[in-house]
């Protein structure tokens, strides 16, 4: 085996209820605008011909239950209540139908996004990473694995700051289906064991600052929870 010069990076994992081994993040990808009524209230009017994508590292991913710093460069940081689905054999080009074979879990998730970067790439058309690749943010809580969760179907999906009703929503609202998603993705992807999809977040999205406690939740899964404290 070859030397490092440096330590490897950790292996950055999602606890599995009822395992004691954990979930490893391999990749994480992330579908934009998937929920009509989100689209409309960034200013987009809603895809339904196919979804789209943009990516988080691995190494920005940590759990719920954390307290973290409010983020650099920002002055507009907004929480976004997603479900993921954790995929746990490979997929390449498969077809809808057979899609939810290869999904291992799911869990909650939030996806922290610095809206004025994100806002500022947009309008230069440059890529999102600034504004949605950072540190931190990708939170995930504690997953289920598929058979005991079920099939995504119109569960209840939610997100209150200090207690306040931020998004509150249903998959069933969701453009584009959990099968549908992972066939599209297989198509420019060898899916493997260990990759994430988040699968967008319904309408609410909004600012946070530090001292906030987010705390959401999907029906049928355990909940997240994420604090804010001052930058650092």
């Amino acid at each position: 085996m070859t030397d490092l010069l440096f330590p490897a990076p950790p292996v950055h994992t999602i606890p599995v209820e009822g395992e004691s081994a954990a979930f490893p993040i391999h990749r994480i990808f992330c579908v934009g605008r998937n929920y009509a009524a989100h689209a409309a209230e960034m200013g987009n009017t809603p895809d339904y011909e196919a979804p789209f994508y943009f990516t988080k590292s691995p190494a920005h991913a940590i759990g719920s239950g954390a307290s973290i710093p409010y983020p650099l460069e920002t002055s507009n940081y907004h929480h976004e209540m997603e479900l993921a689905i954790l995929i746990g054999a490979p997929a390449f080009r498969i077809a809808q139908e057979e899609a939810l074979s290869v999904v291992y879990g799911y869990c909650c998730a939030l996806d922290m996004t610095r809206r004025d970067l994100q806002g500022a790439s947009k309008d230069k058309r440059r890529p999102w990473d600034t504004g949605k690749d950072f540190e931190a943010s990708a939170i995930f809580a504690q997953a289920r694995k598929a058979e005991a969760f079920g099939t995504v179907v119109d569960q209840r999906i939610y997100l209150e700051v200090n207690g306040e009703m931020r998004q509150d929503a249903s998959f069933a609202e969701l453009i584009h289906s959990v099968p549908a998603v992972i066939a599209d993705l297989s198509k420019y992807y060898h899916l493997n064991a260990g990759d994430v999809i988040m699968t967008g977040t319904p309408a609410g999205v909004g600012a946070v600052v530090a001292g906030d406690i987010l705390r959401g939740g999907v029906e049928g899964l355990a909940p997240i929870e994420l604090r804010l404290s001052a930058p650092d």
